[in-house]
């Protein structure tokens, strides 16, 4: 069950001709998080594997968003009931959002430190990555809660801002699938810092404090929305086409046509389209009825699309035309659009996210197994893997 072999012998050894190459050019981290990074990375015992502190920060931002499920399921406590979720949580938030922020940013150092780096540790960093892309704005959407006619915002810029920042992040690797380097997002660094801040200060002052007009009646909630969008589309978008255009340029192009350049973009564009169409059309309105649900699902679902983009870049070689997912979310979409779901559609939901995440979980264990064994290492070990 645990051994499918999902890497193919291609890409498994183009694994082992793989070198990491990134440009950070962030003054934030470049001048302020670097630093900082680099003491801290000197603090951590030598025993402990990188992949164990890249693992331990995204269980704590996991543990954040379940406890905030159990106060606030369907995003309504901080617009209705601000004092239902307590202030130790958003405590909670931030100490986890910065400490997965830190593991995060010292496990590439740590690994180098140990001298322990392997194309395994980054495959299992930014596939875990594509994951807390989601779980982030899912969590921060308990802050801003839905709208209920005073404050809040409305469920449909909760998904649309869900799907912004997940393409934002699938850009920087559709970037490295074409140019062979990893240019790092600037909006990472001082979302994770805006993230932090503002646990800190719901801590403090509680959720009200962010459902007050701030600028010509636009709450604070609605203004950093408005920023995500805007730094995705207006900033990191433009900088990733002219990243790829410089290398086309400079004939340094991994991807020798349009169309095998393109072939990442066509599952995750198919899967926000049928997503999107069933929002619109759902008989139920399945995303006001089922909101975090229906969230969660699409975020697993982007995570293993986007994992498989990532082992085609770091591998070089081509990307699947289609993803089979998109085959039972089709059928999905189409019995639910179509009214065959009738008043079924919201235990359906549950029963595919269920599964979606069942196949996810399988996916990252079988893989991570599978280049365990390909160089000899253990996944959370330093110790040399023994067949």
């Amino acid at each position: 069950m645990w051994y499918i072999q999902y890497v193919t012998a291609q890409q498994l050894a183009g694994f082992r001709q793989y070198k990491y190459s990134a440009v950070d050019s962030n003054p934030l981290s470049v001048y302020i998080m670097q630093p900082l990074w680099n003491r801290i990375v000197k603090i951590v015992p030598l025993w402990i594997a990188p992949n164990l502190l890249t693992l331990t920060g995204f269980l704590m931002i996991l543990v954040h968003y379940f406890i905030l499920s159990i106060y606030d399921w369907d995003y309504t406590a901080s617009g209705s009931s601000p004092g239902l979720i307590p202030a130790w949580v958003w405590g909670f938030g931030a100490f986890a959002s910065f400490l997965a922020y830190a593991l995060d940013s010292v496990d590439g150092k740590h690994a180098r430190r140990t001298q322990s780096s392997s194309p395994l540790g980054e495959l299992f960093d930014h596939g875990l990555d594509s994951w807390a892309i989601s779980i982030f704005p899912l969590s921060f959407f308990s802050i801003c809660s839905r709208d209920n006619g005073k404050v809040g915002v409305p469920v449909s810029i909760m998904y649309f801002s869900l799907i912004v920042v997940s393409l934002n992040f699938m850009f920087s690797h559709w970037e490295k699938y074409n140019t062979g380097v990893l240019f790092l997002p600037w909006g990472y660094d001082i979302s994770q810092v805006v993230t932090v801040g503002m646990y800190l200060l719901t801590a403090v002052f509680g959720v009200e404090v962010w459902h007050k007009p701030f600028v010509f009646g636009y709450y604070l909630t609605d203004i950093l929305l408005m920023l995500i969008i805007v730094c995705c589309v207006f900033i990191s978008l433009p900088q990733t086409l002219y990243n790829i255009n410089l290398a086309y340029r400079e004939k340094t192009l991994l991807k020798d046509s349009l169309y095998e350049g393109l072939l990442p973009l066509l599952s995750p564009m198919l899967l926000f389209t049928l997503l999107t169409i069933w929002v619109f059309l759902s008989p139920c309105d399945i995303l006001v009825k089922q909101t975090r649900l229906f969230l969660w699902m699409a975020g697993v679902m982007f995570s293993n699309v986007i994992c498989r983009m990532i082992i085609c870049q770091m591998t070089i070689t081509r990307s699947e035309v289609l993803h089979w997912l998109l085959i039972p979310l089709t059928v999905m979409v189409y019995t639910a659009t179509a009214g065959f779901q009738g008043r079924w559609e919201e235990p359906i939901l549950a029963a595919f996210t269920i599964f979606v995440t069942a196949v996810h979980i399988h996916y990252g264990v079988c893989v991570g197994k599978q280049l365990s064994q390909h160089f000899n290492i253990y996944i959370f070990s330093l110790k040399k893997y023994t067949k």
